[in-house]
């Protein structure tokens, strides 16, 4: 840690800083997760640099700063810190993303842990930014004509259909056979009084 901010305060002026330097910041965020105070002292630091958004590129130093914002109650800084950061790891800043969301809403309800359906609402409730997903969420819902299609043979056809039909539409609309086994399952299950 020592040899880390003496680097740290001789490289004040350096733009970028080093690789070495960033490496070893990456080390520390790792090594510190089970010390709270020092990994503190430590994201204050980074944090506080000049420099902080090429720090910002290591998974590991992004992971530190979001857990000490979380742990002192401030769920917004975590959330913009995530915003801006450059780290390559997207689906591993969703998660952190979430685990954000989830700590705020386990805060506000005074809860110790929350249930799967929770957790869900939740993550509906606070999509991530396109910063995080640039691919856009992935949405599980069938395009506009390959629900239509189902829904005309359900309609004209027959919404109970045996296997060797489930195959043909399945080959038809490019899906797994398994899925248009659920949509009219699905289906058969909604239209039911």
């Amino acid at each position: 840690m020592k040899r880390f901010m003496a680097m740290l305060n001789k490289n004040k002026n350096k733009d970028p800083p080093p690789s070495k330097l960033l490496d070893l910041a990456g080390k520390l965020c790792r090594d510190l997760q089970s010390s709270p105070p020092s990994l503190e002292k430590l994201v204050g630091a980074v944090m506080g640099c000049k420099h902080k958004m090429y720090f910002l590129t290591n998974i590991h130093i992004v992971r530190a700063c979001v857990s000490v914002h979380i742990r002192k109650g401030q769920h917004d800084r975590a959330c913009s810190l995530l915003e801006r950061c450059k780290a390559e790891e997207k689906e591993e800043l969703v998660q952190l993303w979430h685990e954000v969301h989830y700590q705020r809403v386990m805060e506000r309800q005074h809860k110790d842990f929350l249930t799967p359906v929770q957790r869900f609402r939740c993550r509906k409730r606070n999509p991530p930014p396109i910063s995080l997903c640039p691919e856009g969420l992935k949405s599980r819902n069938y395009p506009e004509e390959v629900r239509q299609h189902l829904h005309r043979f359900a309609v004209e056809v027959t919404a109970n259909p045996d296997k060797k039909q489930r195959e043909g539409l399945a080959r038809d609309m490019n899906l797994q056979p398994v899925q248009v086994y659920n949509w009219f399952a699905n289906y058969r299950r909604r239209r039911k009084p």
